[in-house]
């Protein structure tokens, strides 16, 4: 399959170029949105795509839209994106890009943790608590919570690492009002994803919303919602408690560069990021492949 690293849309002005999606200005009312093939573990970009990653992605983002849209309004508008190109880029937007309504973002993160895994089980050994909420003492890693909890986080610039910030904080950034919305609806879209994704073998151990406002200041979902890049997703069938089992999304990617090296030195983490060898990047390929077809069998 032929990979799109970056696009080049000259018939749109460009916006912007985040960590896996270019967005073009349809207007003043609308996005064009493309899911390259980049994808950033650590928030870093990989310097190389994994081939079909963005079609896999749009079509389970696609999926979750449509099955979630009466908890509440999405930011798609139904537009063919070939109709808005020119005819010799339609190949870059072919079952990758939606076309969306223009929103005013809001920049946090709504992170909805189920199990303790990943930044939530460190903080939770380190702090006894996530994001400042205090949780029973002896939890194990990948247990799974007595409940949902949201722990946002700031959304940051690209290279740069997002970072957890407590629900107060949240508050302070954007009313209390708008907090407990966010965090309200976060959580009603995890639990009827998690109860959806169960009857597929698949738990949801965590996963990020984003919102927006539109221009009567009603709060939309935007961006991606549950996909494998903004989720973990875990086989049931090889769960259990104490261990994270192979999941579903980039942690494959993620181990790796746990284990890999620059220079002789472990990487930092920041940029550049290491080469992936090449079954690193076929197994992640086929891990993306293996999640969307599992949900949406």
């Amino acid at each position: 399959m032929q990979a799109l690293y970056e696009s080049s849309i000259k018939s749109l002005p460009l916006i912007s170029k985040g960590k896996v999606r270019d967005i073009y200005a349809i207007g003043n009312d609308q996005l064009l949105m493309i899911t390259t093939d980049r994808l950033s573990a650590f928030d870093v970009v990989m310097g190389e795509p994994i081939p079909g990653k963005g079609i896999v992605l749009n079509q389970m983002a696609n999926f979750w839209f449509d099955k979630l849209s009466h908890v509440i309004p999405n930011h798609l508008t139904g537009i063919d994106p070939a109709t808005v190109v020119a005819a010799n880029e339609v190949p870059q937007v072919t079952g990758r890009a939606i076309v969306t309504k223009r929103l005013k973002p809001i920049m946090v993160e709504a992170v909805v943790r189920g199990y303790l895994s990943g930044s939530g089980w460190k903080d939770y050994q380190a702090t006894g608590s996530v994001c400042g909420i205090q949780l029973p003492a002896g939890l194990q890693n990948a247990q799974k919570l007595p409940e949902p909890i949201f722990t946002p986080a700031a959304k940051a610039e690209v290279g740069e690492h997002d970072e957890n910030i407590s629900y107060a904080d949240v508050e302070s950034r954007i009313g209390k009002d708008l907090a407990a919305k966010i965090r309200d609806v976060s959580i009603r879209l995890y639990q009827e994803a998690s109860i959806y994704a169960a009857s597929k073998g698949i738990i949801i151990a965590d996963t990020k919303f984003e919102f927006g406002l539109d221009e009567a200041g009603n709060l939309v979902l935007m961006d991606e919602v549950l996909t494998a890049d903004s989720s973990r997703f875990w086989p049931a069938s090889s769960y259990q408690v104490g261990s994270n089992p192979p999941s579903f999304d980039k942690q494959f990617v993620r181990d790796w560069l746990e284990l890999a090296q620059v220079n002789g030195k472990p990487w930092n983490k920041s940029a550049p990021a290491p080469q992936l060898p090449q079954d690193v990047i076929e197994k992640t390929a086929a891990k993306y492949r293996e999640a969307l077809e599992t949900l949406t069998a």
